[in-house]
């Protein structure tokens, strides 16, 4: 009998299916800043742990500077890929492919770097947040201080009101939608700038529940229907250059079960709640927005 934790890894969680570890594969702006961050945060002869590496991928990446690189999967259809993989690959003898629970692995010797892509936007569905956390906890148990690096060393999420189009050829059905990053929406009207409710930083201890409560101000007439998340994974930190190594995920857009007209200048107030790693519809049920509507000013009367 699958425990709770094990039923939603089967249906996301870690046991996410093999052609969606190959559409991974050709996501250009996802691979080319994990190349590159894993390029700059390891170096040679470290000690690398991936958890949930899928086809090997980025295990591969850093296996070009590592000596030693654990790979940790819990699909056992990825594991044979992956050992497939990286044994046609440059340097994949230095990755092991180990079949194994990312909740409950701990690497045999202390490891300088920790990757983990297990994100989804907004940290639903899967489990990065519970992963990492778990890890931290066990790790410093075994081994002590300090912590490895981690990759992604922080996650910044926002939230946007927007106006999106739910017309499909004549029929009207609001669903919810995942676009492009850096890419002009078409069928999308942004209401107003986008806020940041959540920082995570992977060095610090993280709460599992988001609960946040914001204002924006309208920059347009428009048809408030729909929030915008915004989910931008830092993946490393580059002191020396003043700047960052980012991923952003793709945009997610849910719609409101209420739409209201909103008019420039007036206030829009948002909320809302829910856990990392839970499901899209607990957030989109827990979301709440009401307009401040403008009131007329009263005409002066004569003197």
């Amino acid at each position: 009998m699958l425990n709770e934790r094990e039923i939603e890894s089967c249906y996301l969680g870690q046991f996410i299916p093999v052609h969606y570890h190959h559409n991974m594969l050709m996501d250009a702006n996802r691979m080319h800043n994990f190349k590159a961050a894993i390029d700059y945060a390891v170096k040679p002869g470290m000690k690398v742990l991936e958890l949930g590496g899928g086809t090997g991928v980025l295990s591969f990446f850093a296996a070009q500077k590592a000596s030693k690189v654990y790979c940790v999967e819990f699909n056992p259809d990825m594991v044979q890929e992956a050992r497939k993989f990286l044994s046609i690959n440059k340097n994949g003898e230095r990755v092991e492919v180990i079949h194994a629970d990312a909740f409950e692995y701990l690497p045999p010797e202390p490891v300088d770097v920790v990757i983990c892509e297990m994100i989804h936007v907004a940290m639903l569905r899967e489990k990065q947040v519970e992963v990492i956390e778990h890890f931290k906890q066990r790790y410093l148990e075994r081994f002590g201080g300090p912590l490895p690096v981690f990759m992604p060393e922080a996650v910044l999420m926002a939230v946007q009101p927007v106006q999106q189009e739910y017309d499909f050829d004549g029929f009207h059905a609001p669903i919810v939608q995942f676009q492009q990053p850096g890419q002009l929406q078409n069928g999308t009207s942004e209401l107003a700038q986008p806020q940041v409710y959540s920082l995570i930083d992977f060095t610090q201890p993280n709460e599992m529940l988001y609960r946040w409560e914001g204002q924006f101000v309208a920059e347009r007439d428009g048809q408030l229907n729909a929030l915008r998340f915004i989910t931008k994974n830092i993946l490393a930190v580059v002191p020396e250059r003043n700047s960052t190594i980012d991923w952003l995920n793709h945009y997610m857009t849910l719609p409101l079960t209420e739409p209201m007209p909103v008019r420039a200048g007036e206030t829009i107030q948002v909320a809302f709640a829910y856990r990392a790693g839970g499901q899209i519809q607990s957030l989109q049920a827990a979301m709440r927005a009401v307009v401040q509507r403008q009131t007329a000013a009263l005409p002066a009367f004569a003197a």
